[in-house]
């Protein structure tokens, strides 16, 4: 399957990280970006010594941790909207925002396209392709909801970031893995990175 992933300035970088980590190891073609914002949040995150690490620093130290190939730790820039990603000819199956902050939301819901993961997410709803956005905010605001709303009626699906705990996750790595678990069952993509609810009695 022929996939894009977009990680977008939210915190919870961790779940682009494992839901790349995935789709490599089950075999997917995945192209990535992260925006600008995406790599500032990284900075905090991974609580990098260095104080300034260059984008393709933190990016390569990224890909590192989760154990990610070469090619995803060259990714496609934002700003490079001349992309094969960027247009409807790609035949990318599907596209992934993961985190998705309330700006790319906002952006995607209004059709603005600023960087390379708008672009594609645009792409994915004016070709009627599968567009999973994962956004992670809290508390919501009126228009964080109105957002959600467009995008939705549009075609694209919600994946909010909120782990279960029925699977009695015992490290951060099993909480994410749960939530990159959902995209891929969002997306068609089968899996085993969380035991599923089997019911009771």
């Amino acid at each position: 399957m022929k996939i894009f992933v977009g990680i977008s300035g939210a915190s919870g970088t961790i779940y682009g990280g494992r839901l790349l980590r995935a789709l490599e190891g089950l075999g997917h073609e995945v192209t990535t970006c992260f925006s600008d914002g995406a790599v500032q949040v990284i900075r905090a995150e991974e609580g990098d010594d260095d104080v300034s690490p260059s984008r393709q620093e933190v990016i390569a130290r990224f890909a590192e941790r989760y154990g990610l190939s070469h090619s995803l730790a060259q990714p496609a820039a934002p700003q490079e909207m001349g992309s094969e990603m960027a247009s409807g000819s790609s035949l990318v199956e599907a596209a992934v925002v993961c985190p998705c902050s309330m700006s790319s939301l906002a952006c995607i819901a209004s059709g603005v396209t600023r960087n390379l993961i708008h672009r594609v997410a645009d792409v994915m709803l004016k070709e009627s392709r599968i567009l999973a956005l994962v956004p992670r905010e809290t508390p919501l605001s009126d228009i964080h909801l109105r957002n959600m709303l467009r995008v939705r009626r549009a075609g694209a699906l919600l994946v909010p970031a909120m782990p279960a705990y029925y699977h009695h996750p015992e490290t951060i790595d099993d909480l994410a893995d749960f939530v990159a678990g959902k995209v891929l069952d969002a997306i068609g993509v089968r899996h085993e990175l969380y035991r599923r609810w089997q019911g009771e009695g």
